[in-house]
Order: structure tokens, then sequence, then C-alpha cells
């Protein structure tokens, strides 16, 4: 999951539980909010009372003060407006058959759903009335008593709820939406680093990243250039080291060539000669034994002489050198052919100008070629070989060299080889600043290998 995704989710679910929180709080705070506006409605009706009394008690101080209450001018316009919807206010000692009073509450808030309705009570309880006296100085004044009608109470809440959910989720979107921007904006730059180092992988090195605002940002961009720059160094050494030890190989190649054909090739010579003149002298003197031991001899001498030739042949300079890439090309083809009738046909596919193509990359072309021929030949059972040489020219210069066979095999195993023969060419191509792979064909393997001929 892309690292933008799993922040906007976690954010998404901070906000979500946010909300959850506000909810609750909104729940509580409306519902409690009831015995605030109770309260609030007992007190103010308390206090208008007492003024009345008071009035009462200095306008009428002829009559008893058991006779001035209840006070029939309580029940007025301006005291309704002193009780808070939802409550219901009454005077005690009350007159007899006296109903409440009670504020507004019809059509108060949205009608609450029956959950909410069951769920609100249970979790945070009932609502109590609340008893306010008129004269803290005269008991006998009476009381006023305060009580919070149940349903309009809940009807409040789920108003003030719904309200307060609007405008939460409101908030929530736009701050889900701002801020999944805000994260977007500020990773974008990872896709940078990323296709740097897809880039590093391929094997550009020198990357060049953007400055980023962000310090973290930065010091991963830098690290990631100072690692691209390193690797080129490592890797221009290596190559370096290669080239180096491939002139040292063919230069003890070349020597051991020269061993060869001066001491081996002699003395091989010489014991064919030895060989015949046994056989002829045995001939003249009918000892027909010594004479087939002679040519026994002389066809084993033969045979020592065919492998050092063919030793020779692959040890001798490389006949690009001599020949051309092209003309090598054909003549290791026809080379291999010749050797017998039953080996499998073999393809040589040359696309492009092979002319110019010298030096090392017609030599490490030659040698890929060579040792891909032979592991084909004599490593599996392939009726059919094909080997194609292609420039491609323009702006990215290299030579492709793929060789593919039906002999079967596995191409994971072959790759994992730690052969000398593989190890070689992969030392030669990496040594040329190119790519080889081993990849599975139709029927068996395909070996290909890309040299940048401006290396």
């Amino acid at each position: 999951m892309r690292l933008v995704l799993q922040l906007v989710a976690r954010l998404l679910l901070i906000v979500a539980l946010c909300l959850g929180a506000a909810t609750v709080w909104a729940t509580f705070d409306a519902y409690r909010s009831v015995d605030r506006a109770t309260a609030a409605s007992a007190q103010r009706v308390a206090q208008a009372l007492q003024a009345l009394y008071w009035r009462e008690l200095l306008l009428r101080s002829s009559r008893a003060r058991e006779h001035l209450l209840p006070v029939p001018e309580w029940r007025t316009l301006d005291t309704m407006k002193q009780i808070s919807p939802g409550v219901c206010v009454e005077f005690q000692p009350a007159a007899a058959f006296e109903k409440p009073l009670c504020g507004q509450s019809e059509g108060l808030g949205k009608t609450p759903p029956r959950w909410f309705a069951s769920i609100v009570p249970t979790f945070l309880g009932s609502h109590a009335e609340v008893v306010r006296p008129v004269s803290p100085r005269a008991a006998a004044a009476g009381t006023v008593v305060a009580t919070p009608d149940a349903a309009a109470a809940i009807s409040l809440a789920w108003d003030y709820i719904l309200n307060v959910i609007d405008v939460a989720l409101l908030m929530a979107a736009a701050i889900a939406l701002l801020a999944s921007l805000a994260i977007a904006h500020t990773l974008a730059p990872a896709r940078t680093i990323v296709t740097a180092l897809q880039r590093m992988a391929r094997g550009h090195y020198r990357t060049k990243l953007p400055r980023f605002r962000s310090m973290e940002l930065a010091m991963i961009g830098g690290a990631v250039g100072e690692l691209g720059t390193r690797l080129e160094e490592a890797t221009e050494q290596r190559a370096a080291l290669t080239r180096r030890l491939i002139e040292i190989r063919d230069d003890e190649r070349r020597a051991l060539a020269r061993e060869l054909h001066d001491e081996f090739g002699q003395n091989l010579a010489a014991i064919l000669a030895f060989a015949n003149t046994i056989e002829t002298s045995a001939k003249q003197k009918s000892d027909n034994v010594v004479a087939q031991d002679a040519r026994m001899i002389s066809q084993a001498t033969h045979h020592l002489m065919a492998s050092l030739r063919d030793a020779l042949k692959r040890l001798r300079n490389p006949l690009p050198e001599e020949l051309g890439l092209e003309a090598s090309l054909v003549n290791l083809v026809d080379s291999w052919r010749s050797q017998s009738a039953a080996r499998p046909t073999i393809q040589l596919d040359l696309r492009g100008d092979l002319t110019d193509i010298s030096g090392p990359a017609a030599t490490t072309a030659y040698r890929v070629a060579q040792e891909c021929l032979t592991n084909a030949l004599r490593h599996s059972s392939a009726r059919e070989i094909s080997l194609r040489v292609e420039r491609r020219a323009g702006e990215d210069d290299a030579l492709l060299i793929r060789v593919e066979d039906d002999g079967g095999g596995d191409a994971e195993r072959v790759a994992q080889s730690a052969g000398f023969g593989l190890t070689g060419i992969r030392e030669r191509v990496a040594a040329a600043g190119g790519s080889l792979s081993i990849l599975p064909a139709r029927g068996g393997l395909s070996v290909a290998a890309t040299i940048p001929l401006a290396a």
C-alpha cells in the first residue's frame, strides 16, 4: 500500500475518532444543558416571586402573612418569559387545582429516533427537579419547584447533536481533504527519489535530484546522490580492474599458446616421426606386432596434435583482431558446422553495420558468442541453435549478442552457476559496461549480452 494512502487512512481514522468523541461530548452537554436551564428557570421565577411577595407585604400590611401567598398575580406573561422551553414551574404551597406553569415545548427540536430516546437516559440518567425558596429570609413565602420535561430534554439534545454533527462533519471533511492534499504534496518528492533509485538500479548512477524543501527529504536526496557517486566510482574501478585482469589473462593465454606450440608441438612432431620410422622399419622386418604398435602411437599422436590445434585456436589472439568481428563470427560458426554433420543446426543472423566494430568491444562480442555456442553444443541436447548479433544504432549505440537453443535447461540454475566460462563472459561484459541476462526460451535457454560501443 502506498505511503500516501496509509497516512490518509490513519488521518481519516483520527478524524473519525475525534468526531465520535465530539458526538459523545455534544450528547452529554446537550442533555445536561436541560438541568442548567431548569435551575436557571427556577432561580429567575423565584426572584420574580420574591419581588411580588415583598410588594404585597408592603401594600397589604394589614393582612396576615399566611394570606399573602399564593400570590395570584404570579401567573403572568412576564413570569412565562422567565421559564426556559421544556421546563415546568409550580409554586408551593400550591392552590387547589393549580397547574404548573410550563415553557413552550411544542415543536422544540426534531423528534429523536427511538434508539436515541432509550439509550441516552440509560447512560446519562434522569433529570432532577430544582427547588428554590421565594425569599431566603422568609421561609413562609413558599418555594418554586422547576421540573424538566424528559421528552423535551431528549428532543433538545437530539437537535443540538444534529447541529453539532453537521458542523463537525463539514470540518472533518475539510480537514481530511486539506490534510490529504498536504500529505500528497509533501510526499511527492518521494516519487522522484524512487525514480532515481530505479535509474541507479539500471546502471545510471549519476542521477541529479532537485533540492527538496523538507530537511528529511533533502537528507535522503543527498544520501542517494552520494550513493550514486560512490557506486559509479566503484563500478569504474571494478571495470578498470577487470579490464586489467583480462589483459593479464590474455597475455598468459598467448604465452601459454607459445609454450604449447614450441614445446608440445615439437615433441609431438618428434614422437610422430619416431613412430613412423619404427613402423617403416618393422614392416621391412615383417614384424607386424611392432608395426601395429607404432601405428597406434601415430594415431594417438595425431589425436593429441588435433586437440593441441583446437586449444591453440582458443588461446591465440582473438580472430576479431585479425579478421574483424563479422568475418570472425562467420568463421566461428563454420568451424563448428564442419566438425560433424550430426551436430545441431547453427543459424547465424547478423544485423546492422559491424565493419567498424573493433577493439575490446569486438573481442568481448566474439568471446561471448564463442562461449555460448560452446556451452550450447557441449552441455545440451539442442537440435537448433541461433546466434544473432545486432548493432543498435542511434543514441544508445550498442551491440546485442543473443544465443538461443532448444536443448532444455534450467535458466535459473544456469544463471547462478559459477562455472569458469560464464564467469569469464560476465567479467568481460561488465568490464565493457554492458549487461548479461540468462532467460528461458522456447524449449531451451536464451543468453543475451548488450555491449555499449561507446565504452
